[in-house]
């Protein structure tokens, strides 16, 4: 490289942590209070069990795994310039939960918001932290996906009830001249009535009612052809913008959300279902959390190695979905 010129900083993850609820609930503890088994939880969505939160808040799942992340870069929480929470299931409207992160770990010198994108929030926020290291704005951020989305699911649904499970994960990400190599986001909000969670009915002392949440609802096929089509789009496109063929992708991290949905993906991408790690039969549909759960669990059991070529993607409520490519 010529001396005089001067090579782009990217954004490198450099930790990587993760926490779940100490509690497990079966197939078997479900069939127990919906009408169903673990032959057809399984055999539809490669589900056998998840950990549900019993004590255990957003916020403090998040500072959990976000203590790991920091542990495993070597980064202290002092040094931290951002702090992004992926969540659809904050303890608070506010304060925002990475300001509750900040709090707990004593990241005093970090800004801190929380993104909301669903199942694809930790992409989404990866990428938000890389256009501000990229930008030059800040140096080390730490991204989050954290999510107790059983305290929003309507337990005698069967339809989604046996999908989702509570968990956190987390990275430490840096300004280097390797890591992230191409992004993308998407959004489709026009589809968004497939999967929601929420009450449009307003409620206060003129209308005599209190404001309700409600709970999730979800049109499980629709949410699965949005995904079997979407995913590997996305992905294509990311490939295409990194010079990067399928063939040359060492893992792909895909949302956990479903086995066939993976399955289904890889058949479209043509590349084998080897490449795609999976932890959903031990956790369920973390949401936000899944992808950096995943990335955690690689990261410790020795599969990334240096150099590795990485392709992140989430999808999820929005409708919402994007990728990234990264060299670890």
């Amino acid at each position: 490289m010529d001396s005089g010129q001067v090579k782009r900083m990217t954004t490198r993850i450099i930790g990587t942590g993760s926490y779940v609820p100490e509690q497990i609930v079966t197939n078997d503890d479900l069939a127990a209070i919906v009408e169903t088994n673990d032959e057809w939880i399984r055999s539809r969505t490669g589900i056998g069990q998840r950990r549900i939160a019993t004590v255990e808040s957003t916020s403090y799942m998040a500072a959990r795994a976000a203590e790991r992340a920091l542990e495993n870069s070597g980064v202290k929480a002092e040094e931290i310039d951002l702090i992004l929470l992926a969540t659809s299931s904050p303890d608070f409207c506010f304060p925002n939960g990475a300001c509750e992160v900040q709090g707990l770990l004593g990241a005093v010198n970090a800004a801190c918001f929380d993104i909301s994108a669903a199942c694809t929030g930790f992409v989404y926020a990866l990428n938000t932290a890389h256009a501000f290291i990229s930008s030059g704005m800040y140096r080390t951020a730490l991204v989050i996906g954290a999510d107790v989305l059983s305290k929003l699911i309507d337990w005698t649904d069967r339809s989604t009830c046996v999908l989702f499970g509570d968990g956190a994960g987390a990275a430490v990400v840096r300004a280097d001249e390797t890591g992230i190599i191409a992004s993308n986001m998407h959004s489709e909000g026009s589809k968004g009535s497939v999967l929601t969670c929420g009450s449009r009915t307003n409620g206060n002392f003129l209308l005599g009612k209190k404001p309700e949440l409600g709970y999730m609802t979800m049109d499980g096929q629709e949410v699965f052809k949005f995904a079997v089509k979407r995913v590997p789009q996305c992905i294509t496109e990311v490939l295409e913008a990194g010079g990067i063929s399928p063939e040359a992708v060492d893992h792909f991290a895909v949302h956990q959300a479903n086995y066939r949905i993976i399955e289904s993906i890889a058949k479209r991408l043509k590349v084998s279902i080897d490449r795609f790690p999976v932890n959903m039969e031990h956790y369920g549909n973390t949401s936000g959390a899944s992808v950096p759960i995943l990335l955690d669990e690689m990261n410790r059991g020795g599969l990334l190695k240096p150099g590795d070529k990485v392709v992140l993607s989430g999808f999820g409520a929005g409708l919402t979905w994007g990728a990234l490519l990264l060299e670890w």
